[in-house]
């Protein structure tokens, strides 16, 4: 079979911000797995680093989702990457807003 080619015209490209956004979510979620397993490793007692850790993690998810809402208002720009972004954001705060729940009462 011969395939037809065929060519795409299009001044479109990717967003700066979308692609951060996106990077941000993989480094937070990648982030909250790691942490999760250290301290399965030390028998659930997290150590004040683990904390830290939990900080960083909703600060870069936040600005993630920011940059990715930021880059979704862009005209004439693909949307694969700013959507991409903020649903690994919202999966990484939604972890860590788990994380906090289940410490504060005790599940």
């Amino acid at each position: 079979m011969e395939q037809s080619k065929r060519y795409k015209f299009t001044n479109k490209k990717h967003p700066e911000k979308g692609i951060m956004s996106t990077i941000l979510g993989i480094i937070s979620l990648v982030s909250v797995w790691m942490a999760v397993y250290q301290t399965f490793l030390a028998r659930g007692e997290a150590n004040t680093n683990m904390g830290v850790v939990g900080l960083m993690i909703t600060i870069f998810s936040a600005t993630g989702l920011v940059l990715g809402y930021m880059a979704k208002k862009e005209f004439d720009k693909f949307m694969f990457f700013p959507y991409l972004g903020m649903v690994l954001n919202v999966l990484a705060l939604a972890c860590i807003s788990v994380i906090l729940y289940a410490g504060a009462y005790g599940i």
